[in-house]
């Protein structure tokens, strides 16, 4: 069933190529359909489109098909083209003429562009908790490990000393970034696109502010071009906070991988959760962390892959929008997976004591011994050649005590600060509201 069906035959291979992988990706906005064809309904009741009975029965039915999809027992087959076409055949099978009317007021183009910001609320709103879930596993480690010194790195040589709750806390910071993207995205998707039907309106007496406020959206996108051009602009939002949060996954687990290494060995991990080689008995590799590098990586190059998609359309609707979804859909998935993984890994790390009692580590302190000569009133640039030179000459005895108290350093994590800093962009979710148009 196509719901742009005029009797005519569709070449089966122009079908196939066109369909592409609809059916199984719709599954995932399924829910978000019915949810908005609810509102949709009762929102064509209340002007005076559909009968209290014809309302109640297609209620009645879309709850229904509704918990079914919660159950797992709602499917697309083949002789569909799509969710949409899919409801509308049920509903018109229970129904009659009356699950035909579902339609009134509506394009397929506005059901999928409330269906999709439906689900990224719901997304974003997820990689939101999950965001403070492991910026409250990284905080709380920098807590425990604030004493536990580990080296510190420029171009990936010894630089100065760093310790665990730096190295954790740095990364629990830098999620604050991400939250504010996703914050932005978030005020992106909350917004109302139903009713804008094929990007030019309906001469029917729609009232789009009762279906904003029942979904649950923030606001109206009320030009209704503008609603249909919202489509890719909405995936790239969501795509760049996505790629935002997913560098900080990669570079955590870039860190990770190499510290686990051997000749660092400042983290390890129980055998059960690390592999081994088919030929070396000795390995212990960091499958997890290389998998999530990867998976960040490609959630990296989504903008980018929509943009490319996007990019060169002009208003109105294209076809090239329904391969957005197979981009979005799998991120998400797979960005989801990487937050949840990372934290349980997170959380089953063991820290190495006494890392820099290691004669090698003495480099680490040659800015100690500066910063001594300077407080001692030694110009730096003075300062700065007399310890070269000792070192130069094998002489140089590096000054292990560490006395750092500014904001921020060794000695001064600020975890509290950086927490009710968290918090505060946590609490920055958007409340755009409703504007009267009665009088416009």
């Amino acid at each position: 069933m196509k719901l742009w069906d005029k009797g005519k035959n569709t070449s089966a291979l122009l079908e196939a190529f066109t369909v592409g992988h609809d059916r199984e990706l719709d599954m995932e906005i399924a829910a978000f359909d019915l949810q908005a064809s609810i509102v949709h309904v009762n929102m064509l009741a209340e002007v005076g489109l559909l009968s209290k009975d014809e309302c109640d029965k297609l209620v009645q039915e879309l709850e229904t098909l509704l918990s079914q999809v919660e159950a797992g027992s709602f499917s697309i087959g083949r002789e569909f083209e799509d969710v949409h076409s899919k409801i509308e055949y049920e509903l018109t099978q229970r129904l009659g003429d009356t699950g035909k009317k579902v339609h009134t007021g509506r394009s397929r183009n506005d059901q999928v562009l409330v269906a999709l910001h439906l689900y990224f609320k719901e997304k974003l709103h997820g990689f939101r908790k999950q965001t403070r879930v492991l910026f409250d596993t990284l905080l709380a480690l920098s807590d425990k490990h604030r004493d536990k010194y580990i080296p510190g790195y420029t171009h990936m040589q010894m630089a100065m000393p760093s310790s665990v709750g730096l190295w954790l806390g740095g990364y629990a910071e830098l999620l604050v970034d991400d939250l504010l993207l996703l914050n932005a995205a978030l005020a992106v998707a909350d917004q109302n696109p139903l009713g804008s039907a094929a990007g030019y309106g309906s001469s029917l007496p729609l009232d789009r502010s009762h279906t904003t406020r029942a979904l649950g959206l923030a606001t109206l996108k009320y030009n209704v071009t503008a609603a249909m051009m919202s489509r890719g602009k909405l995936e790239k939002t969501v795509a760049f906070a996505m790629a935002s949060l997913a560098a900080t996954l990669g570079r955590l687990a870039n860190d990770i991988i190499l510290y686990m290494n051997e000749n660092f060995g400042f983290v390890s991990f129980p055998d059960e959760l690390t592999t081994g080689s088919s030929i070396m008995p000795h390995k212990k590799n960091p499958d997890v962390f290389e998998l999530v590098r990867a998976h960040t990586n490609r959630v990296q190059a989504l903008p980018a892959e929509i943009t490319l998609l996007v990019n060169n359309l002009t208003s109105g609707y294209h076809r090239d929008y329904q391969l957005l979804k197979e981009a979005m859909f799998p991120a998400v998935a797979s960005l989801s997976n990487c937050l949840d993984i990372v934290v349980y890994m997170l959380g089953n790390m063991t820290i190495r004591e006494d890392v820099l009692a290691a004669d090698r580590y003495d480099v680490l302190f040659t800015v100690e011994n500066v910063n001594r000569l300077v407080s001692r009133g030694v110009p730096f640039r003075d300062a700065y050649r007399q310890v070269a030179a000792k070192l130069e000459a094998g002489t140089f005895v590096p000054l292990r005590q560490l006395a750092h108290t500014h904001e921020g350093s060794l000695g001064n994590l600020c975890n509290q600060a950086i927490r009710q800093k968290f918090n505060a962009a946590y609490e920055q979710v958007p409340a755009l509201g409703l504007a009267d148009c009665s009088q416009d």
